[in-house]
This record gives structure tokens, C-alpha cells and sequence, in this order.
């Protein structure tokens, strides 16, 4: 039986993160190397491939740090919403990459699945392709 890398991401951000990292690594780069480092160790179980645990690593410490998420949401919302006024990046930063008129509660849940989307499509692709 083979271990999902679904399953590995969901141990490596949500088990194996403490509250510092959290909290940290938009803050510092240390916070996030140390949660890229123990995120990536599980995925030594479905690939012995350094440049894929690289990616995986590498990739996971960027995305959070920068909150990728975020920003992904708001050029999104830009693009795909012709016509529309939209929030400035100064006001979106703050309620997820949404605007104000967004509940706080639908723009952190959609925040946290766009976060785990963008980290489980990269995992898969470095696991398959590297």
C-alpha cells in the first residue's frame, strides 16, 4: 500500500507545525526553513529523489512564508472579475486576499484550501516528474 501525498501533506503542515512556526514563519525565515525541513521528512517515504524533497521543501518554506495564497486569491479576483471594483492589495492583505465585504470565517477557509491546493499540486508534480 502506498502512502497518499495528500495524506503527507496534511501530517507535515497540520501535526508536525507548532504554534511558533505558525505563527513565525511569515515573520522569519527561520520559523519557515524549520517547518520546510520537518514538512518535507515524510515524503522521504514515496521518493528518494533529493531534487523532488528539495521542491517540496524549498517550495512549501516560500509559499507560506510569502502567504502565496493570498496573493493567488487577490491577481484571481483581478483577473477574473472584469468590471468589478476590487480591493486594493493593501486592503486585501489583511481578510485573505479578499475584499472587506468578504466574512472573515469563508475568506480564512478559502485561503487555507487554495494554501493546501497549491502545496499538494506541487508535491504530486515533484514526486511524479522529479
Amino acid at each position: 500500500m502506498t502512502v497518499s501525498p495528500v495524506y503527507l501533506h496534511f501530517v507535515g503542515d497540520y501535526i508536525t507545525q507548532s504554534n511558533w512556526m505558525a505563527t513565525e514563519k511569515v515573520k522569519r525565515w527561520l520559523p519557515a526553513a524549520l517547518h520546510g525541513t520537518i514538512y518535507t521528512l515524510p515524503f522521504a517515504l514515496l521518493t528518494r529523489s533529493p531534487v523532488a524533497l528539495v521542491t517540496i521543501g524549498g517550495t512549501h518554506m516560500i509559499i507560506d512564508h510569502y502567504r502565496l495564497a493570498k496573493h493567488v486569491i487577490w491577481t484571481k479576483n483581478h483577473i477574473l472579475s472584469p468590471g468589478t471594483i476590487q480591493p486594493s492589495w493593501a486592503e486585501a492583505k489583511e481578510s485573505g486576499g479578499f475584499g472587506k465585504e468578504m466574512p472573515a470565517w469563508m475568506s480564512t477557509w478559502l485561503m487555507i484550501l487554495t494554501d493546501n491546493i497549491i502545496h499538494v499540486t506541487i508535491n504530486d508534480a515533484a514526486i511524479r516528474w522529479l
